[in-house]
């Protein structure tokens, strides 16, 4: 769920243009959507795959297993994920806060890896027809990237969080982070 691991500087927050954020999906029209995140309060368990080495042509995957709970704050205009997963590379620990712009009704994604304890640049976007998608643009090695983020309900309590970066602006993407949550009863 939380694949955005590597440190935000400040160059790279120059580097936001509007053309980066050209392929975010426009907000619903007319809708409210500050309890998008609803669905997702309470405990999870989370099956998690990420790729090694993002854009570098391996194709090596880590596979990690944890949890992840998900608290609701502010009335579900806000909420805070907590992911504890471990595997064969080690453990990931990363806190998430989402937040809600009224204004454009719609979500910002900020993520904390507590490995370096910074807190990433945030992603936009929104929920529309049951699916989030979610873009900002970032630096990966150096170099200027785009990072989509996309949750997808594969049963009612069961949800697919995909990240995936582009180099090319984003005209390919390699999918690079894939968690499965299930709910815990």
């Amino acid at each position: 769920m939380f694949q955005r691991l590597y440190v935000v500087t400040a160059c790279s927050l120059a580097l936001i243009s509007a053309a980066a954020f050209a392929a975010a999906p426009e907000a619903p029209t007319g809708r409210d959507g500050a309890h998008d995140f609803d669905f997702e309060t309470g405990t999870w368990t989370t099956q998690l795959r990420r790729l090694s080495k993002p854009l570098s042509g391996s194709t090596a995957w880590l596979e990690y297993e944890g949890t992840s709970v998900v608290r609701k704050v502010l009335d579900g205009r806000a909420n805070l994920v907590e992911l504890v997963v471990r595997g064969s590379a080690g453990r990931i620990e990363g806190l998430s806060l989402r937040l809600y712009q009224p204004q454009t009704q719609q979500w910002t994604l900020n993520f904390a890896n507590i490995a370096d304890g910074l807190l990433t640049q945030p992603m936009v976007g929104a929920f529309n027809n049951g699916v989030g998608e979610f873009y900002a643009q970032d630096t990966l090695r150096g170099r200027a990237i785009l990072v989509r983020f996309l949750i997808s309900p594969l049963t009612p309590d069961s949800y697919r969080f995909e990240q995936a970066f582009s180099a090319d602006g984003g005209k390919n993407w390699e999918v690079n982070w894939i968690a499965t949550d299930t709910r815990v009863r």
